[in-house]
């Protein structure tokens, strides 16, 4: 099943409706946002909230593999981790961001 291209126009029979309350400097952001993106208001801000739930929703999308490469997937996930000497170098070095850093 192919999934529609973001930005596409919605062909669905749009028959449920939001309201929602807004500040007017929100409106007027989301007013310019829509006019730089050619599309209506509420076209906008329907994309922009798709796209940022299917964003947050993404890790929980079921996903299917066959046999083989699900066996890899899970040999991957119990496979004990890698050392990295560089990386547990870096990890040992402070923090840019550490309050007890000397200058």
């Amino acid at each position: 099943m192919s999934r529609p291209r973001r930005n596409a126009p919605r062909r669905s029979n749009r028959t449920e409706k939001i309201d929602l309350r807004l500040s007017r400097d929100a409106k007027q952001t989301l007013q310019a946002a829509a006019v730089g993106a050619s599309k209506s208001l509420s076209e906008f801000v329907l994309d922009s909230a798709l796209a940022e739930a299917e964003e947050r929703l993404a890790d929980r999308r079921v996903f299917r593999l066959d046999r083989k490469t699900w066996d890899a997937f899970v040999a991957a996930l119990d496979a004990p981790p890698r050392r990295h000497p560089r990386l547990q170098r870096l990890f040992s070095e402070p923090s840019a961001f550490d309050s007890k850093r000397k200058s």
